[in-house]
């Protein structure tokens, strides 16, 4: 494990965004809450949230983070057919945020699968990537094309938190 006991304590930030293609009647049947096994916005986003609390258990050498917040939040899409999941992680400490943010959308998909799987048999999940970052001694990174914290990315994807319901 790396030592990061000299580094400042800072407030830090990142967010991280990830896509499920499902079918449309799959996305439909999500949307209108009607899959068998519950509301899938609801169990992926506290599996995420979840998740984020416990990187350290789950990949090697990370160490532990007091988070300050964890939020998940999804988007219908149409085209491509499927969910657009977005993470936002907040901590102070000595090292980032990323992998928590990470962990939080490669659960929520991972979720989002075991709850449709018994209606799609297709679903890819794909594009889990980090959007943003902040704080820290290497500052800021921005993905290009992606939005900046707060604000939706050039996909059009909503801040943490939120589902194509709240954009009506």
């Amino acid at each position: 494990m790396v030592d990061i006991g000299a580094k400042d304590e800072t407030v830090r930030e990142a967010i991280a965004r990830g896509f499920v293609a499902l079918r449309p009647e799959t996305v439909r049947l999500i949307t209108n809450r009607t899959i068998p096994k519950g509301d899938v916005y609801a169990a992926a986003r506290v599996a995420g949230i979840m998740a984020a609390k416990r990187v350290y258990e789950l990949i090697p050498l990370c160490h532990s983070l007091l988070l300050t917040a964890a939020d998940v939040g999804f988007r219908a899409g149409r085209n491509p057919s499927g969910v657009h999941i977005e993470s936002r992680v907040r901590t102070t400490g000595r090292t980032g945020a990323e992998m928590e943010a990470l962990t939080a959308v490669s659960v929520a998909a991972l979720t989002i699968y075991d709850m449709c799987k018994a209606v799609d048999k297709e679903m890819v999940i794909t594009d889990i990537r980090l959007a943003y970052k902040a704080g820290g001694r290497s500052g800021t990174y921005r993905r290009p094309g992606e939005g900046p914290a707060g604000e939706r990315s050039a996909a059009g994807d909503p801040p943490s938190g939120r589902t194509q319901a709240d954009d009506r």
